[in-house]
């Protein structure tokens, strides 16, 4: 996401100034008022150089998903057996095993000890704990029910997690065979087709076109290995300074969700953590038009989140949700129709749910059938590699034999 830099002022009138990783600028306006703080001014900023790395949290392990069910589990578990705040996350930053969530732990310990609330102290450590899981814990705060939120979270996570873990088992094959096929024309190319070339040439017969297009890849492999390297280094570099520009990373995630075979799912999946996540800020209490900021930045797909918060500018001016779901071209029919039936009945956030499910549902049968869709392709490349080869290797090879013969 991008980082932009703000400047806003407290309910005191001291002037705050810091920077925010989000998606647009209204949403770090939206993250600041809920805050308590009055934007000033927000401007996009550079990334962070290198004297304002902190190289000690750059080699701290990164806290997963598992480790936030984990602890939202805990947390439910101790705040339903009527534990302190204080005590539980005390004794929880003494058990965890990762140094990253253990400092943010001390630190909410030290901000609950000096009179802060524990979703204000958990929003200082964005890089742990996400908008959607401050928020939530803020209702709970509010209306007394934090363990119920706790709860919540933990259910949405390990839901968020089983999905996780389904598309990277579906993908494990492909990339493994896309990994071997890389790997394969690599050998040829340096080790392989260079032994064929000196046979040839020994022969000084004149080669076909498949062949001299073989020999002289070969050559530029083995010749030029290092710029090669230099220039996927290169891309790599700026494809990733591409993505932290918002029209660069608004224009990948646009072509994520529009790939042929795999976009499909990874939309479907997106919609499926939209309606899971959306259900469970409207049942929680969250307003509408602040869910669906929240919702925006926790769908991680700043294409799919710029259209959520056009959803939310809809809601604003008065219109309906079906209406503003409908204009964002995101959901199916059927999907629609359930969203219709919910706002007449009030109970949105069940039929929510409904779609989240429905959604789950398609992706774990397309993911069951990924392999049986990706395969065709696959082996149209490896036999696209072996006819190549065949071509021009074989063939002049049986053309000397028989010149020999001869």
């Amino acid at each position: 996401m991008p980082l932009y830099r703000y400047s806003a002022r407290d309910q005191s009138g001291k002037l705050v100034s810091g920077e925010m990783e989000q998606g647009s600028e209204n949403l770090v306006a939206d993250n600041l008022v809920r805050r308590n703080l009055i934007p000033i001014s927000i401007t996009m900023g550079s990334s962070k150089t290198e004297s304002n790395i902190d190289f000690k949290e750059l080699l701290q392990r990164r806290v997963s998903i598992e480790e936030m069910v984990v602890f939202s589990r805990q947390m439910y578990s101790l705040a339903k057996a009527g534990i302190p705040i204080m005590r539980a996350v005390g004794g929880l930053a003494e058990s965890t095993s990762n140094e990253r969530l253990k400092k943010a732990l001390d630190q909410i310990f030290e901000g609950l000890s000096s009179g802060r609330t524990l979703s204000a102290s958990m929003a200082e450590h964005p890089k742990v704990f996400s908008q959607l899981f401050v928020s939530i814990v803020h209702v709970g705060e509010n209306t007394g029910r934090l363990e119920q939120s706790f709860l919540q979270l933990s259910q949405y996570l390990e839901l968020e997690m089983d999905t996780r873990k389904r598309i990277k088992t579906a993908m494990r094959y492909p990339s493994f065979v896309v990994l071997s096929i890389v790997a394969a024309l690599v050998i040829l190319n340096i080790f392989v087709i260079p032994k064929f070339a000196d046979i040839f040439g020994r022969f000084n017969a004149e080669l076909p076109l498949a062949t001299r297009i073989l020999i002289g890849t070969s050559n530029f492999f083995v010749h030029y290995w290092p710029l090669l390297l230099i220039l996927i280094v290169v891309s790599f570099i700026g494809f990733n300074w591409w993505l932290r520009q918002e029209k660069g990373r608004l224009t990948w995630d646009r072509f994520r969700i529009k790939m042929p075979i795999v976009g499909s799912v990874i939309e479907r999946a997106l919609l499926a953590r939209f309606s899971r996540s959306f259900s469970m800020m409207l049942a929680a209490g969250v307003p509408l038009n602040q869910a669906l900021s929240l919702v925006a930045s926790a769908v991680d797909n700043s294409y799919m989140a710029k259209h959520i918060v056009e959803m939310r500018h809809g809601i604003e001016r008065g219109e309906s949700l079906l209406r503003t779901a409908t204009s964002s071209e995101l959901f199916t029919p059927l999907v629609l129709q359930m969203v219709a039936v919910g706002e007449e009945t009030g109970q949105i956030e069940e039929l929510l749910n409904e779609v989240a499910d429905f959604y789950e549902r398609e992706v774990d049968y397309d993911l069951k059938t990924l392999t049986a869709r990706i395969e065709p392709i696959l082996i149209a490349v490896v036999a696209g590699m072996v006819l190549i080869l065949a071509l021009g290797i074989f063939t002049p090879m049986w053309d000397m034999m028989r010149a020999v013969r001869g």
